[in-house]
């Protein structure tokens, strides 16, 4: 049996303008069991429902900020960099792949584009929109070691993937999700109430996480990509 071959959405340095890929999303990949395929960031639809027939699945990664535009709010001053280009391309990319049924997952600012996409809404800036716990979102280097743990819903996927409803994990993010999109559900949370695993019922894979599970070891890391190129080779 081939491969599946996963299409990975790139990062787009603007000062330098050149596409790169960090190493530990194409090492994930490939140690599942996919052939990981960087993708260009085009704006033509012919181009992307190319792009959506040729992969068996899609991994949207980490990266700058998403657009408030794009989920009805003004840009606030702690908001970060951003990369409209990006949003747009990720946006029709996602939408081509939900209604094929082609399996995804959203990692960092994956979950928030999905969120997005889908009609859903993200705080621009946790520490200054967020009140409750002080929950380390947002660690420093090294980034393969838990910070802080989440409470994972029994019902879910997520669940029936790792076979746990608690587990610590990694954090490099200030945005989160904030107003759920009406097809998405919660799948696991945070003690101060943030959604750090969102999924999509009805459909052969379609999850999205807050952390970094690229840089984690370990089994919780690999059954999680295992389950997703699973999904892709069937």
């Amino acid at each position: 049996m081939a491969k599946p071959v996963i299409g990975l959405t790139p990062l787009y340095d603007t000062e330098q303008e050149r596409f790169w890929m960090r190493p530990n999303y194409l090492r994930a990949v490939e140690e599942a069991g996919g052939v990981p395929l960087v993708l260009p960031l085009t704006g033509g639809e012919e181009d992307i429902a190319a792009l959506a027939g040729l992969c068996d699945g899609f991994l949207f990664t980490g990266g700058p900020d998403v657009h408030p535009s794009l989920f009805g709010e003004e840009t606030l001053r702690f908001c970060g960099a951003i990369d409209l280009r990006r949003d747009r391309f990720e946006i029709l990319l996602l939408n081509r792949a939900v209604k094929l049924d082609k399996p995804v997952l959203g990692i960092c600012r994956g979950i928030q584009l999905m969120n997005v996409a889908l009609g859903g809404s993200l705080y621009q800036d946790i520490p200054a929109q967020v009140q409750g716990l002080p929950v380390a979102h947002c660690q420093k280097p090294p980034y393969d070691v838990g910070v802080h743990g989440i409470v994972i819903e029994k019902e879910s996927p997520l669940c029936a993937i790792l076979h746990k409803t608690e587990m610590m994990v990694n954090s490099m993010h200030h945005q989160a999700v904030k107003d759920l999109a009406p097809p998405l559900r919660c799948a696991a949370h945070s003690a101060d109430g943030l959604a750090e695993c969102v999924w999509m019922p009805e459909k052969r894979f379609f999850l999205g996480v807050q952390w970094h599970p690229e840089y984690l070891s370990g089994p919780e890391s690999e059954d999680l990509f295992r389950a997703f190129l699973r999904a892709a080779e069937g």
